[in-house]
């Protein structure tokens, strides 16, 4: 029976191949458990930019990294892709699954297509920005932490129970090439009571959680959105100009403790 460590050596030497510190690595067909040990290991030789070809589902891609680097995914990689991540840097050419970001402390993400749900689930740090669609509950249990400020920004739509429990952090969704910018969303915001969410476009009171409530732009939101709207363009070969000329709703939380009451007593 081979054992896992010769699995290792003989898959590392089949799809690895090095130039200084860039390395490329073939994951056609590679078991998710395998690709990411390939990849922890290369990490540990010195490796600070790899590039993934061919991925095709393998979960938890960028999760348990030994030092940060910069990942280059090829293909559509599977669930909690940069799960618990610190520092790195990953892009994605290509759609994403779902959990991507979860439980993240610092680094980027950058998806050039679409993700499923639970994006940023319980993010407390770093940042996520994703050009197309995102799933349900997007942003769940997000929070800031110390000095850390999570922030996701998503070019398309995301759909129900954004912002789930929200503790912390920077919510943004543009809604870009829709004929119409109202959100189709429901629950959004419910059980939030911290961070803030950023809508370009309208949102009906019926859509928002109880815990919610739209608030005025102020000059501070405004540097916010100036300064993620235009890192997203740049990501994506928008106008951030033209984006930021729409009209923008904030949402904040109407209590720190939206269950208080409940429990209390």
């Amino acid at each position: 029976m081979i054992d896992f460590e010769t699995v290792i050596e003989e898959t590392a030497a089949a799809i690895v191949s090095r130039e200084g510190e860039s390395v490329t690595i073939d994951a056609f067909n590679v078991p998710y458990r395998v690709l990411n040990e390939v990849v922890r290991r290369e990490i540990e030789k010195g490796a600070r930019h790899i590039v993934l070809k061919n991925v095709n589902g393998q979960r938890y891609i960028g999760t348990g990294l030994p030092a940060p680097a910069r990942i280059e995914i090829y293909g559509t990689p599977g669930e909690d892709l940069g799960a618990f991540m610190a520092g790195s840097e990953i892009t994605v050419y290509g759609n994403a699954q779902n959990a991507v970001g979860n439980t993240m402390d610092s680094g980027r993400i950058v998806v050039h297509g679409h993700a499923g749900d639970v994006c940023g689930y319980a993010m407390r740090g770093g940042e996520i920005f994703i050009k197309g669609n995102v799933g349900y509950r997007v942003g769940i249990h997000m929070k800031s932490y110390q000095d850390k400020v999570p922030v996701m920004v998503i070019g398309g739509e995301a759909h129900d129970f954004l912002g789930e429990y929200m503790a912390g952090g920077i919510l943004i969704v543009l809604a870009l090439g829709e004929e119409r910018v109202d959100f189709r969303a429901h629950h959004v915001g419910t059980g939030m009571h911290g961070g803030a969410i950023y809508l370009r476009g309208g949102i009906g009171k019926d859509q928002l959680g109880k815990e919610v409530a739209i608030v005025p732009i102020e000059e501070e939101d405004i540097k916010t959105l100036e300064r993620y709207v235009g890192a997203f363009a740049n990501y994506f070969g928008y106008d951030a100009r033209e984006i930021l000329a729409s009209e923008f709703i904030k949402l904040k939380p109407v209590s720190h403790r939206p269950y208080g009451r409940l429990y209390a007593g």
